[in-house]
C-alpha cells in the first residue's frame, strides 16, 4: 500500500505525515490524541542517515511531548549494504535508535509499529520489532533472512531448508508465519484506523511475545528458555 494511501487510513481525522528521502516523519490525529509518526517508504535501506533521523524525531518527541504515543510505519529492505555505512558504523546507529526507542517506553511512550509492504533484517529489528506490538497488512513481507541467503550462512541446502519452511514458521517468510512466532501481534484486515487506536490503547511495554509464539505453536521453546534463566538468576 502507498504511504499516503495508508495515512489516509489510519488517520482519518488528519495527519501532517511528509517523506523526505525515503524517511516519513509528523503526526496523526487518534482517537482525539496526538500521536508522533516514524517510518520508511519506498523499501528503504536502512543507512546512518534514515537511522539517525528516526533517532532524533523519537528523542524529539520524549523531550517535548511526555508519553505521547509513537507510532513507527515500516517499509524497509534493511540495513544499507555500503562500505560507507560499515565505515561509519551503521550497526551503532541502528542500535542507538533501538536504545532511543527503549529510553521513550520507560518515559512511558507507548510505541506502535505496522509493517504495510516490506520488512527485511536490521532495519526491522530496529524498529517495528522495537515497538510494544508490531502489526501487519495482509500484503505485508516479513523476513529476516531470505532463503537463498540463509543457505549460505548456515551450509544447510536450500532445498532443506525450502522444505523445513512448509512445516516450521522459522524459516518461512510472511505476516502469517511472524504472527504464528509471536513477532506480529495481528495481522489487519480492516477499518485500519480502529485498529490503530485499540492498538495504542493496548499497549504494553511488557515483551510477550516469546509466550504469544508458544500459545500459537510457532516457537515451541523461547519462552521456556528465557524462563529457565530467569528463575536460574533469580535463585541466591
Amino acid at each position: 500500500m502507498d504511504w499516503k494511501n495508508l495515512a489516509t487510513s489510519l488517520f482519518p481525522d488528519g495527519h501532517n505525515i511528509i517523506e523526505r528521502d525515503q524517511f516519513l516523519s509528523g503526526s496523526g490525529q487518534v482517537g482525539g490524541e496526538t500521536v508522533t509518526v516514524i517510518g520508511t517508504t519506498g523499501h528503504a535501506a536502512i543507512g546512518v542517515e534514515i537511522a539517525l533521523l528516526q533517532a532524533q524525531e523519537v528523542l524529539a518527541t520524549v523531550r517535548a511531548h511526555p508519553q505521547r504515543a509513537i507510532v513507527i510505519l515500516v517499509d524497509t529492505q534493511g540495513q544499507r549494504l555500503r562500505h560507507r555505512d560499515e565505515m561509519l558504523g551503521i550497526n551503532s546507529y541502528m542500535a542507538h535508535l533501538a536504545k532511543c526507542l527503549d529510553l521513550a517506553r520507560r518515559q512511558g511512550h507507548r510505541i506502535v509499529g505496522l509493517v504495510y509492504d516490506q520488512a527485511l533484517s536490521g532495519g526491522f529489528i530496529t524498529s517495528g520489532l522495537m515497538a510494544d506490538a508490531c502489526y501487519a497488512l495482509p500484503e505485508a513481507t516479513i523476513r529476516v533472512m531470505g532463503l537463498p541467503a540463509m543457505a549460505r550462512i548456515t551450509k544447510v541446502p536450500e532445498e532443506r531448508l525450502t522444505e523445513l519452511a512448509k512445516s516450521n514458521p522459522v524459516f518461512a517468510p510472511g505476516a502469517a508465519n511472524y504472527l504464528r512466532m509471536g513477532g506480529i501481534e495481528e495481522i489487519w484486515h480492516d477499518d485500519l484506523a480502529q485498529r490503530l487506536m485499540q492498538a495504542i490503547r493496548q499497549a504494553d511495554p511488557q515483551d510477550k511475545r516469546s509466550a504469544a509464539g508458544l500459545q500459537r505453536g510457532g516457537r515451541s521453546m523461547a519462552f521456556k528458555v528465557t524462563q529457565a534463566v530467569a528463575d536460574h538468576a533469580d535463585t541466591p
